[in-house]
C-alpha cells in the first residue's frame, strides 16, 4: 500500500513538471491535433514563448535524445533546435539518416508558429519518417486545427 502511495505521488510531481499548453489553448486538443498530423513513438514537438518551453509532445527520453543534425557530424536535442527556431519567415528544415547502417531517418523542423509570438521545434526518428518540410507543413494545419495562432 505505501508502494502504490509513493508511485502515485511520483507520478503526480513528475506530471506537474511536463510543461502545459500556451494560454487559450486545451492541452488535449493540441495533443489531438499533433498526434493527427505526425504522430509517431519517434516524436517530439516543443512549443517555446519567451524562452521557455510551454508544451511538449513527447516523453522525456524521447525530447531528450541527442540525433544528428543533418548539417554536418554534429549532434542536438530538439531543445537546443528551439533555443534558435526562426520567429519569422519560412520553418528550418532537414532530413538525413541517423545511424550508420543507414537504416533510419531523422527530421527536423522549427519556426514560428503561425500568427503568434510561439515558436516550435520538432524531431521524429525511425525507419520511414517524412521529411522535416512534410512535417513543418503537418504541423502547421494541426496547430491551427488546436486553435493556435491566427484565428
Amino acid at each position: 500500500m505505501i508502494r502504490l502511495a509513493a508511485l502515485g505521488l511520483s507520478a503526480a510531481i513528475l506530471s506537474a513538471c511536463a510543461p502545459g499548453a500556451p494560454a487559450g489553448v486545451e492541452k488535449a486538443k493540441l495533443d489531438d491535433a499533433v498526434s493527427r498530423a505526425i504522430g509517431d513513438p519517434g516524436t517530439c514537438v516543443l512549443i517555446g514563448q519567451g524562452g521557455k518551453v510551454a508544451y511538449r509532445y513527447g516523453t522525456n527520453v524521447i525530447c531528450g535524445r541527442k540525433l544528428p543534425t543533418c548539417e554536418g557530424s554534429g549532434v542536438q536535442a530538439v531543445s537546443d533546435l528551439l533555443a534558435v527556431a526562426p520567429t519569422s519567415g519560412p520553418p528550418k528544415t532537414a532530413s538525413c539518416r541517423s545511424n550508420p547502417e543507414g537504416t533510419r531517418i531523422v527530421a527536423w523542423a522549427a519556426g514560428p508558429v503561425e500568427g503568434s509570438d510561439l515558436v516550435f521545434a520538432a524531431v521524429m526518428e525511425g525507419d520511414e519518417i517524412p521529411p522535416g518540410v512534410i512535417i513543418a507543413d503537418k504541423l502547421k494545419t494541426a496547430f491551427a486545427r488546436a486553435g493556435l495562432g491566427a484565428k
